[in-house]
This record gives structure tokens, C-alpha cells and sequence, in this order.
């Protein structure tokens, strides 16, 4: 099943809450849009997380669950998940994340560990919530810190920001 990854952990790392004023669909639809945009391009760690690392550039790699396996999120899959959205939106996402890490000095880039990571968006009416599962690697980025990237790369395409983090009253 698209969307879903049958083996998700249960021990998730970070959950973050997000109250939201756009519709599950148009929000999956972004999402979608723009786990595909960012696949590939290249950041200053220091845009990202507070640096561990000096002179270090980051590349994330997105991929869509499949029941067992996680699909990248090239054009053909983006415009399938997209199709699959616009005829009903889904309950859960799941996505896979590689983080590449690259220190350059001299002009010579060196690949460092990578990190991996799965992600579990949980759509419910005006909220979405976010799991954020560390599978392996050196967390130059944390999980609250994949999260709130994430966030901000969503909110950024909108005139408003559609995601607030949820307050407790």
C-alpha cells in the first residue's frame, strides 16, 4: 500500500504536533511537492541545525513507503502519489530520509556517515502530527531539528504559514 510502511517503529525519537488551516489534501499535495523539490539539493549544514560540522553541505534523498520498501520520489512517483491524493487524501504518510553529509576543504568534497531516517505524518482534521524516527547515522541533524526543517520548507511555500506548532492550553 502507497503511503504506508508496514515495519515503522515504535520508538519514535521526536512527535511534533502541528495545528493546520489548509486542507489534508492540499497539505499532502505540498508535501509531496516538495519532498520531490528538496531531493538532491544541496544546503549549508548551518541553514539546517546548529553546525557540528564547519564547512559541511547536506543533501537529502526522500522516498515514499510501499508496504516493505520506500520508493524515491522521482517525477513518475511524485505524479503518482499526487494522483492517489487528489482521488482521497491518506490517513498516514510515510517517507524515508537519507541526510548525505560532504566536508569540503580545498575545493575537495569528502562524503561523511550518512543519516537515515523515517518520518510518519498522521492527518487529522485542522492537525498533523509528525514522527520523527532516527534509524542510524551520526545526527549531525537531530530529529526535532528534520521536523522543524520540514515545517519551515512547507510554510515557505504558502503567503501564510499554514503549520503552527501546536500549543497545550
Amino acid at each position: 500500500m502507497l503511503g504506508f510502511y508496514v515495519n515503522f517503529p515504535e520508538n519514535i525519537h521526536k512527535i511534533t504536533r502541528f495545528t493546520t488551516s489548509t486542507s489534508n489534501k492540499r497539505l499532502q499535495q505540498t508535501l509531496t511537492k516538495t519532498f520531490h523539490n528538496l531531493n538532491n539539493e544541496i544546503f549549508c549544514l548551518e541553514d539546517i541545525a546548529n553546525p557540528s560540522l564547519p564547512q559541511c553541505t547536506v543533501i537529502f534523498e526522500f522516498g515514499i513507503a510501499e508496504a516493505n520498501n520506500f520508493n524515491y520520489l522521482d517525477n513518475e512517483e511524485k505524479n503518482r502519489l499526487l494522483k492517489l491524493i487528489r482521488k482521497k487524501p491518506f490517513q498516514v504518510m510515510d517517507f524515508f530520509c537519507a541526510i548525505r553529509y560532504y566536508k569540503t576543504k580545498n575545493k575537495k568534497k569528502t562524503p561523511l556517515k550518512f543519516d537515515y531516517y523515517m518520518l510518519r505524518f498522521t492527518f487529522n482534521k485542522k492537525s498533523v502530527e509528525t514522527q520523527v524516527f532516527h534509524e542510524r547515522g551520526p545526527r549531525h541533524i537531530s530529529p526535532e531539528d528534520v521536523a522543524n526543517f520540514i515545517a519551515n520548507k512547507i510554510n515557505e511555500t504558502f503567503s501564510k504559514k499554514i503549520l503552527r506548532a501546536f500549543k497545550a492550553s
